[in-house]
């Protein structure tokens, strides 16, 4: 079997919110509680919506378009040590991919209108797939150094340290 050393995605979308930098963006959605947004799906993927209408939260994949080249050690929003960068939701990574699980308020069409959104405005769309608690919900034993940080999240918002110069 060959290796494959590079892959190519096209965006489907563009996602809209209040968000024009990266700076002061909270980093997670169950920060951005309330935050409104919208999700503009490009017209040739609008036939991929048909049901999305169904589901109260969906999950966005998407380019974190203005993250720097990642590092494999890096500083987290909250914490002041390293961490490997795969134990790490930092938008600086080796593929700078962005995973968010928003509430889906209504559609209009090819735009969904969301809720709780941690996206800067003009983030390109890679993928959008329905959540569900049954396939996407874990219980879990540990998680890792954020033990100690995870009450952190309601006030830590991005900083920069992550953006292109």
């Amino acid at each position: 079997m060959e290796k494959v050393k590079e892959v190519t995605y096209r965006f489907i979308g563009v996602i809209h919110s209040p968000f024009k930098e990266p700076k002061g963006v909270p980093i997670q959605p169950s920060a951005a509680r309330g935050v409104k947004g919208t999700v503009e799906v490009f017209p040739e993927y609008s036939l991929g919506l048909k049901d999305i209408e169904g589901f109260s939260h969906i999950i966005l994949i998407y380019h974190f378009h203005l993250a720097k080249p990642g590092k494999l050690l890096v500083r987290p929003y909250m914490d002041e040590e390293e961490h490997g960068v795969f134990a790490t939701r930092a938008p600086g990574r080796p593929n700078p991919i962005g995973l968010s699980i928003v509430r889906l308020i209504g559609v209009e069409g090819n735009v969904l209108h969301i809720e709780d959104v941690d996206i800067v405005d003009g983030t390109p769309l890679l993928d959008i797939k329905p959540y569900v608690p049954e396939f996407d919900m874990r219980e879990v034993e540990r998680i890792g150094w954020l033990e100690r940080n995870v009450h952190k999240l309601p006030e830590a918002r991005d900083d920069g340290r992550f953006v292109k110069e």
